[in-house]
Protein backbone atom coordinates (compact mmCIF):
# COMPACT_ATOMS: atom_id res chain seq x y z
CA UNK A 1 0.00 0.00 0.00
CA UNK A 2 1.39 3.41 -0.92
CA UNK A 3 1.69 6.28 1.48
CA UNK A 4 -0.16 9.50 0.78
CA UNK A 5 2.62 12.07 0.46
CA UNK A 6 1.90 15.80 0.54
CA UNK A 7 2.66 15.97 -3.18
CA UNK A 8 0.04 13.32 -3.94
CA UNK A 9 -2.42 15.07 -1.62
CA UNK A 10 -2.07 18.34 -3.52
CA UNK A 11 -2.43 16.49 -6.83
CA UNK A 12 -5.64 14.77 -5.71
CA UNK A 13 -7.03 17.97 -4.18
CA UNK A 14 -6.24 19.89 -7.36
CA UNK A 15 -8.04 17.36 -9.53
CA UNK A 16 -11.07 17.36 -7.20
CA UNK A 17 -11.30 21.16 -7.11
CA UNK A 18 -10.86 21.50 -10.88
CA UNK A 19 -13.64 18.93 -11.33
CA UNK A 20 -15.93 20.90 -9.01
CA UNK A 21 -15.14 24.11 -10.88
CA UNK A 22 -15.84 22.58 -14.29
CA UNK A 23 -18.89 20.47 -13.53
CA UNK A 24 -20.58 22.89 -11.11
CA UNK A 25 -24.00 21.65 -10.04
CA UNK A 26 -24.08 17.87 -9.82
CA UNK A 27 -25.20 14.99 -7.65
CA UNK A 28 -22.72 12.43 -6.43
CA UNK A 29 -24.62 9.56 -4.82
CA UNK A 30 -26.36 11.28 -1.91
CA UNK A 31 -24.24 14.46 -1.96
CA UNK A 32 -25.36 17.43 -4.03
CA UNK A 33 -22.62 19.84 -5.08
CA UNK A 34 -23.84 23.33 -6.00
CA UNK A 35 -21.00 25.81 -5.47
CA UNK A 36 -22.46 28.80 -7.35
CA UNK A 37 -20.35 31.30 -9.28
CA UNK A 38 -18.05 32.38 -6.44
CA UNK A 39 -17.59 28.80 -5.30
CA UNK A 40 -16.67 27.67 -8.81
CA UNK A 41 -14.13 30.48 -9.20
CA UNK A 42 -12.68 29.71 -5.77
CA UNK A 43 -12.53 25.99 -6.60
CA UNK A 44 -10.78 26.80 -9.88
CA UNK A 45 -8.21 28.98 -8.11
CA UNK A 46 -7.58 26.40 -5.38
CA UNK A 47 -7.40 23.58 -7.94
CA UNK A 48 -4.89 25.35 -10.17
CA UNK A 49 -2.79 26.38 -7.16
CA UNK A 50 -2.80 22.82 -5.82
CA UNK A 51 -1.80 21.35 -9.17
CA UNK A 52 0.99 23.89 -9.64
CA UNK A 53 2.26 23.18 -6.13
CA UNK A 54 2.12 19.43 -6.78
CA UNK A 55 4.13 19.90 -9.97
CA UNK A 56 6.71 21.89 -8.03
CA UNK A 57 6.18 25.17 -9.82
CA UNK A 58 5.12 26.99 -6.65
CA UNK A 59 7.60 25.28 -4.35
CA UNK A 60 10.26 27.95 -3.94
CA UNK A 61 13.18 27.36 -1.63
CA UNK A 62 15.47 29.99 -0.17
CA UNK A 63 18.20 29.09 -2.67
CA UNK A 64 15.85 29.61 -5.59
CA UNK A 65 14.82 33.02 -4.29
CA UNK A 66 18.47 34.06 -3.82
CA UNK A 67 19.31 32.94 -7.35
CA UNK A 68 16.32 34.86 -8.70
CA UNK A 69 17.33 37.97 -6.77
CA UNK A 70 20.95 37.89 -8.01
CA UNK A 71 19.95 37.31 -11.62
CA UNK A 72 17.41 40.13 -11.40
CA UNK A 73 20.00 42.55 -9.99
CA UNK A 74 22.46 41.57 -12.74
CA UNK A 75 19.83 42.24 -15.41
CA UNK A 76 19.05 45.63 -13.85
CA UNK A 77 22.75 46.56 -13.81
CA UNK A 78 23.11 45.56 -17.48
CA UNK A 79 20.02 47.57 -18.41
CA UNK A 80 21.30 50.65 -16.60
CA UNK A 81 24.68 50.42 -18.31
CA UNK A 82 22.98 50.02 -21.71
CA UNK A 83 20.77 53.05 -21.03
CA UNK A 84 23.82 55.08 -19.96
CA UNK A 85 25.66 54.16 -23.19
CA UNK A 86 22.67 55.20 -25.29
CA UNK A 87 22.42 58.52 -23.44
CA UNK A 88 26.13 59.24 -23.88
CA UNK A 89 25.93 58.64 -27.65
CA UNK A 90 23.17 61.21 -28.10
Amino acid sequence: MTDLTPNNSFLIAGIVFITIAVIGKSKLAFIEINPGFFGRVLALFIGISSLLYALGLLNFSAGTLDLLRTSLTEQIKQSISSINELLQRS
